[in-house]
Parts: C-alpha cells; structure tokens; sequence
C-alpha cells in the first residue's frame, strides 16, 4: 500500500514538470512514511510513497528496476497469488532480489506484457515504464479499490494516487460543470470524470498506454458480466452457501499474507463479522477494532461486534466516541479532501483508521458485500416496486398524507417517513430515473436551482446514461447490484476508505472484493440475495452457524454522523457567516443564493428531510473550493 505519481512530458516546455515530483511526494506524505523515491529518464520521471507491508527491507524499494534497466515500475496495492508466479520466474532461472510482490510483478510483465493485469488478485494502480519504447503502461485494479488519477494536456501527462498529488504540479484548474451537477446530486463525483475538466480517473478493470507523442490509449481488460446468472448451470441454494464460504475462506486467507502486524474491522455487522470469524481461525490473537457512538445509542453496534471478538477470542478494542470526538475531526477530514467528496460517514472511518493504526498496520474489512449481494435498504425497496402488492401501492397512495409529518433523519420516527416518502416518490419514478434519485439526495431540478449557469444538458445525460445503461426494471434486481458495483463501489464507498485509511497510513483489505468472489457471486440468480423475506441471504444462511445469532435478529444500522446537530451549533457560523453567507456566494459566482437560503430555512425546521446531507454537500464544495480554488 503506498502511493504513486509520474510525469510524461511532451514538449520542452513540459519538462520543468519533472522537478515538481518532489512536491506531488510530499503533499501525499502520509500514503508511504516508510520511505519514497524517484526515477528519471529523459522526459518521463516516476516518484513512489512506501507503506511497507510486504518484504519491509530496501531491497523491495520503488521504483524498482530490472536488471537490464530498461523497465521501471511504481506499484501501489498488494498482489496477494504474487508467491505462485514468484516461483515460476525462479523456475525459469530468474534471480529475484527481494521476497515482494513488486518485483513479480515487473518479471511478469516483462514476459508477458499487459496480460499481467489479468494475473493479479488483489488491488493496485501502477505505472511501468519501458525506456527502449518511451512508453509508460499504467492498470488500475479490477474494482477501483486503489485511485488513479490523470491529467493530460498540449506540454504533459500527469498521473497520481491523489488529486492533491495533481494539484502540486501547478495544473489547470477548470471546474466541470456537469462533474459539479452530478455532485450536488450524490454528494460525490461519479464515473471516470472528475472536478476539473482536464483530469480523469483511469477506470476500474483498465489499463492504459502513454506514447511519446502524448497519445492515451485505454483498453477494458475487465468487467463483471451482468448476466452471468442467466447463463450455464445453477447451483442449488445449499451449494452455493458451501461455495461462497470456501472462496471466501481462500479470499481471506490471502489477505493475511503480511509481514507487519494485521488486524480486522469489526462493527458488529454481517460482512465484517463474517470476515473476522475466518480469520481468527487462521491466527492466534486477531486484533479486532470497533467503534462506539457515547452520545448516539441508535448507531451504536458494539454490542454486536463483543459477541462476534467472544465468540472468536479476540483481542478486541473498542474506541468509544462522543459527539465531540466526532467533531473534533471533522476538519481534520475536510482539510484532507482533495476533490469534493461529501459521505459523512467518513468521519467515523477516519478516526477508526487513526486509532487503528497505533496497533496494526493492515486491517481486513467486509467492503463490497452489501453492492454486490444485495444489503442496502434501497434494493429491499425496488425489490418491493419490481413485485409490489396491496402494501406498496398503499404506500405509494399516501404520499400526501405522509407529506404532513416531519421528515428527518435524526429521529426514528422522522426517519420512517422520510424513507415511506422517498419510496412513493420512487414508485411513480421508470427503473432508471428511481434508481438515479435513490443513489442521491436531491433531484435534477433542485441541483438546477441551485447552480447560476445552465449545466451541458447533452453531456450531463450522456454521463448519466453510461451509469445506467444496464438498469432494465426486470423483476430480478440484478441490474441494479451490477450498476452499484459500477457507481456507489468505486466512486463512494472505496474512495471514502482509501482516503481515510491512507490519511491515517494504514492498508485496508477486502476479502469480499476478491475477483474469485465477486465473479461467483454474479454467476447466483438475485433470488439467493434477496427476496420478500430478506436481503444478503445467501450469505447470511452461508455463515449462520459461524456468528451469534443475536446478529440476525436485527436490522441493517448504519451511521449517521450528527450533521444536524453541529448546523445548529458549532457550524453554524461556517453556514450562516462564512461557506454559504450571501456575500461569498454572490462573489463566487458559482451558486444561486436564493436556492442557498432555501435549502437553510428547510435545515432549520422541523421537517429537514435530506436538507442535512445536501448542506453537507454543499459545506464540502465551499471548504474545498476556499482552500484549492482561491
């Protein structure tokens, strides 16, 4: 785990860039503390961040170069089956100088070139240089787990792990409307486009090839296959369960190969308990760690996550929080944004990264699981819509009615009908539009009203259309787990902990998203994930007899950080007289104020609905833009 960034420069005038790398290392410092280095060769420089976790010596340092000295690799991620190729590259009399993955790695792409990204299980963006051709090959990771982003213009290409990592260079720096739009939706930037108009994200499952004369040659080496279920021979309910827990015992055991102390998430939830009951029965003493909310006993799950460390013996801490913790964080969360990325929920997984990190340095997590087996309560509801009875259409029905009752999530009553009212919007809404309103928090019309220029209409929904392109309303929800796997995984989820994870430097692994697994669980018809009487079922009655099964008598709890709170509170200056006050948005230039003063008078009632997240939003883009745009 570790970060990368290079240079092709593609003039004269581009080759200043390559002096810069030094800056682009130290404003992503803390994704390698263990060390960092740079290689340079005519216009092309390559600068790497060490996180060791794999062979910690300085034989296994980047960049790494063969011994002709014609390939050079930056490598950020783990290559967890990189033992089976090490010994083949010996076989063939290879000399290896370290015991990593690295240098695997790199004799493999040597022998076979871009194919070795179709070898790798695991996580990884990397960038390989061969300096007879004066290419650079670069790959991402199947799922989007590991960030790579790229500018490109007339004098250079840049890449890096972070924008932050872009923004040392001195880039451009032209906000994209239609990027922005789509954030005021989701609250955060999909697809492979990014804030600025000039950088892009290598997409997940692609590797690219930078020639001297400037020229990105992208190829898809990956996708999942949305209908892989409706294909070959189905496996009966009781196999697939067996199934499922030996490729995810296999999956798990890879990702303790470490030669640094590992430890394992434990919320208290399915997926991440699932995982710790398979690792602690491959090692003594698994360090487990949760966190606790003091002030919050909604979200509070420690409970849980005690009964799973018992059961399994392990040695387990929990970090129990106040409100005031939480807040105390919050800007050190804001601060290291880099592109606006508003998932509240970051909070708490920084500070579980930060108190994590002074045990172990690599924790395992149940990421992925709910994406692809069905777990939110979203998909529980289009399972409804696609086979709705007597109860759904009455819901539908009393969308009125339910207008007149507070909307909320702070309470769980408010909450309730803040859902009931989201589903009967929902249920007037085509598969596509539902599931593009349910992924985000306001609508097309309010994100309208809140911007001053009109947004490229054409290219917004051609955007939008890529993302839903596979959304067909069958009665299966298929096509709605593939379409998460495509837009909320990579864009959300794994962003958030990428980014808190390495802002703590520490390395998160996910069992749930080896490729072995995910590729399985695609081929099991939507029925063995959910039904009427359940979401994540497969997986659930897979692993009944490995969890208390006081975890199964519960519903999903996620987290909702006291945003609402802290608007009424100690953020309220930051809205009212600084972020969102009248005089900085007019001088802006970017927002409608009287939109703004709406979306204020609608946080402070007593109906604030999804007002809280879309201020959040909002606080975000404004905190961002102050430190990177003025």
């Amino acid at each position: 785990m570790c970060g990368i960034t290079g240079v092709v420069a593609l003039s004269e005038s581009g080759k200043k860039y390559l002096d810069r790398v030094p800056l682009a290392i130290d404003s992503m410092a803390s994704r390698g503390p263990d060390g960092n280095g740079i290689y340079t060769h005519k216009n092309v420089a390559l600068g790497h961040l060490r996180l060791s976790i794999i062979d910690t010596s300085s034989a296994a340092n980047q960049p790494f170069t063969d011994p002709s000295g014609r390939y050079t690799v930056v490598f950020n991620g783990e290559f967890f089956n990189f033992q089976k190729y090490r010994q083949q590259l010996i076989d063939k009399g290879i000399e290896l100088r370290s015991t990593g993955d690295t240098e695997v790695l790199l004799h493999l792409y040597i022998f076979e070139g871009a194919d070795v990204v179709r070898k790798i299980n695991g996580f990884f963006a990397l960038a390989i240089y061969d300096k007879v051709n004066e290419t650079v090959f670069i790959a991402r990771d199947r799922y989007g787990v590991k960030p790579f982003y790229i500018y490109h213009d007339t004098e250079k290409i840049i890449f890096s792990s972070e924008m932050k990592g872009l923004l040392a260079y001195g880039i451009k720096k032209d906000i994209d409307y239609v990027s922005l739009y789509s954030y005021l939706q989701l609250n955060y930037v999909p697809g492979n486009n990014s804030i600025f108009k000039n950088v892009i994200k290598l997409k997940p499952g692609n590797y690219g090839v930078i020639n001297p004369n400037g020229q990105l040659e992208f190829t898809e080496y990956y996708h999942i296959d949305p209908t892989a279920s409706f294909s070959g021979n189905v496996p009966s309910y009781d196999d697939a369960q067996k199934k499922l827990v030996q490729l995810l015992d296999a999956s798990v055991e890879r990702r303790m190969i470490s030669d640094v102390p590992l430890g394992a998430f434990l919320s208290g939830g399915i997926d991440s308990s699932v995982v710790t009951a398979l690792a602690a029965q491959k090692t003594k003493h698994l360090k487990t760690f949760s966190i606790g909310y003091k002030d919050e006993p909604l979200f509070d799950e420690t409970q849980y996550a005690l009964m799973v460390a018992k059961k399994y013996k392990t040695d387990h801490t929990v970090f129990s929080l106040s409100n005031d913790d939480l807040y105390n964080n919050l800007f050190k969360v804001l601060d290291y944004i880099d592109e606006p990325f508003a998932d509240s929920s970051a909070i708490a997984v920084h500070i579980l990264s930060m108190h994590t990190r002074k045990h172990v340095t690599v924790a395992l997590s149940g990421d992925g699981a709910d994406e692809m087996l069905g777990g939110y309560n979203k998909h529980e509801a289009e399972f409804r819509i696609r086979n709705a009875g007597t109860k759904e259409q009455m819901v539908a029905a009393l969308e009125p009615f339910l207008k007149l009752f507070p909307a909320s999530r702070n309470t769980k009553a408010g909450n309730k009908v803040r859902q009931a009212l989201k589903f009967a919007a929902g249920y007037k809404l085509s598969a596509k539009d539902r599931y593009w309103r349910w992924a985000g928090y306001c609508n097309e019309a309010e994100a309208t009203a809140l911007l001053k220029k009109p947004v490229d209409w054409e290219e917004y929904q051609f955007r939008k259309g890529v993302t839903l392109r596979t959304i067909n309303g069958a009665t299966d929800i298929h096509d709605v787990l593939f379409t998460d796997m495509q837009l909320v995984l990579p864009n959300d989820m794994l962003v958030k902990v990428d980014l808190m994870s390495m802002a703590n430097s520490i390395e998160v692994r996910n069992p749930f998203l080896d490729v072995d697994v995910v590729n399985y669980c695609f081929t099991l018809p939507a029925n063995y994930k959910i039904d009427a009487h359940g979401r994540k079922k497969v997986l659930k009655d897979a692993f009944r007899s490995y969890l208390p099964e006081e975890l199964y008598n519960r519903g999903k709890q996620g987290f909702e950080v006291p945003l609402l709170k802290w608007f009424r509170t100690g953020l309220n200056d930051l809205i009212f007289n600084d972020l969102l006050a009248v005089d900085f948005i007019e001088k802006q230039g970017i927002f409608n104020y009287d939109a703004i003063e709406k979306l204020k008078k609608q946080l402070m009632s007593n109906s604030p609905g999804d007002a809280t997240a879309r201020v959040w939003g909002l606080l975000v883009f404004q905190y961002w833009y102050k430190k990177y745009m003025n």
